[in-house]
């Protein structure tokens, strides 16, 4: 990696950043507008090109042609599994140890009470105060389900209140990466500090996975879900997964039974039999297309080392943070990321008082981010696609919409349903 050592950089600089990245040469992998820059890979990731073959092969000849055959001969009915074990090489874990099914939330509902059964006598939950919403409605109402206190507090009281609550504490559920600031949690530190006091750890990887080495069996992690539509790149509600540690999978009971969780499903027997492993947390029939193109999706990283991924994501977000610095200093600008790239996942927020309007007018400039509530608007660094020189860009961009005031236009301002 090139060291810029000057005050200033100029966009010569990022170019000669980007040609001597490694993984330049991804980003034809994937179908990109011309002229734009895309940043919100955090949110929805960008279409990998053998995705659409995939699904036109998917769609005319095993569903047109080969119909309900296709289950058995083009291989859908074990895709789950398939697609579970490529992404378990992401996020740290064995092959068999991950499988694709539902939505985030129903997965972390499943896993959730799941957990809570492996510790009926403690009381507690704990979470994070600031959570993705999800996350926050779903422990609320699973708690009260269970008869469980949840306990919200701030990021840097996590490791204190595992301490203080001891084996009152039954789990700690967080995100790795936090969707609106981009910080990481420790998770090895925090792991290991509620398997002190006898409690588990269930993580959300729905802004790590793809964007950054996940290492859940070197953390010993207990549980873990996540999503496929963000730096997987696999499409609009693609389906989640869902990791249950080998040591617990005997344990485990799915509080969703299901016919695809059984032990032998096309026995089509009345009473419920847990398969042996990762399979206990399926439900019912996988959305067979939309996880066919997760599974292809992933393909992208095939040949990619997540190390490498996570120093030029880190690169990037430096790079942008410097770049807002040096460019929009009188603009009135706040950093809601860490600044140092160690603490922060592959994005970077910005605050704004105006930042929903200035991030509308930087969309129909061309560089795609998001805005949430009240005052984020995020830019995420899919390093796989995201160059040097489009950081220079979007900067540049934004600019010339800060100093022609471009964002003061009522359309701007006019909010959509989804932002």
């Amino acid at each position: 990696m090139i060291q810029i050592t000057q005050d200033l950089l100029s966009r010569a600089d990022c170019s000669a950043l980007d040609e001597k990245d490694p993984l330049a040469g991804c980003k034809s992998r994937f179908a990109l507008p011309d002229g734009e820059v895309y940043l919100d890979g955090n949110s929805l990731g960008a279409l990998p090109k053998a995705v659409v073959e995939r699904m036109q092969r998917a769609i005319v000849n095993e569903w047109g042609s080969g119909l309900i055959r296709s289950w058995n001969d083009a291989g859908w009915y074990p895709a789950p599994q398939r697609t579970g074990a490529k992404i378990a090489r992401l996020i740290g874990a064995d092959s068999d140890e991950v499988i694709v099914c539902d939505s985030t939330s129903v997965n972390l509902f499943k896993v959730l009470v799941a957990a809570s059964r492996l510790r009926p006598d403690r009381t507690v939950l704990l979470v994070e105060r600031g959570n993705f919403p999800t996350d926050v409605y779903v422990a609320s109402e699973t708690g009260n389900l269970l008869g469980l206190e949840v306990l919200a507090v701030e990021p840097d009281e996590i490791i204190p209140t595992i301490t203080e609550l001891g084996e009152r504490l039954a789990i700690v559920q967080l995100t790795e990466v936090n969707y609106k600031s981009g910080r990481i949690y420790d998770m090895t530190r925090i792991t290991a500090e509620a398997h002190n006091v006898g409690a588990l750890a269930i993580w959300d990887l729905c802004h790590s996975s793809g964007a950054l080495p996940v290492r859940l069996n070197a953390c010993e992690v207990d549980f873990a879900v996540g999503c496929g539509y963000k730096y997987l790149n696999g499409g609009p509600g693609a389906p989640a997964y869902v990791f249950v540690a080998r040591r617990h999978l005997s344990d485990v009971r799915n509080p969703i039974s299901g016919w695809h969780g059984h032990a032998r499903p096309f026995e089509f027997t009345h009473e419920f039999e847990p398969h042996g492993g990762i399979d206990r947390m399926l439900i019912g029939t996988a959305p067979q297309l939309s996880l066919l193109a997760l599974e292809e999706a992933v393909g992208v990283f095939d040949d990619v080392d997540m190390e490498v991924v996570r120093t030029k994501s880190r690169a990037l977000g430096d790079l942008f943070i410097r770049l807002v610095d040096q460019e929009l200093a009188e603009f009135g600008f706040g950093l809601a990321s860490p600044r140092n790239s160690a603490e922060r996942g592959s994005q970077v927020s910005l605050v704004h008082s105006e930042g929903y309007a200035i991030m509308q007018a930087l969309i129909d400039a061309g560089v795609i981010g998001d805005f949430r509530a009240p005052d984020i608007m995020r830019f995420g660094f899919a390093a796989l696609y995201i160059g040097y020189e489009d950081i220079w860009e979007s900067v540049a961009r934004l600019k010339t919409i800060m100093q022609g005031r471009v964002w003061d236009d009522p359309r701007h301002k006019a909010r959509k349903a989804v932002t």
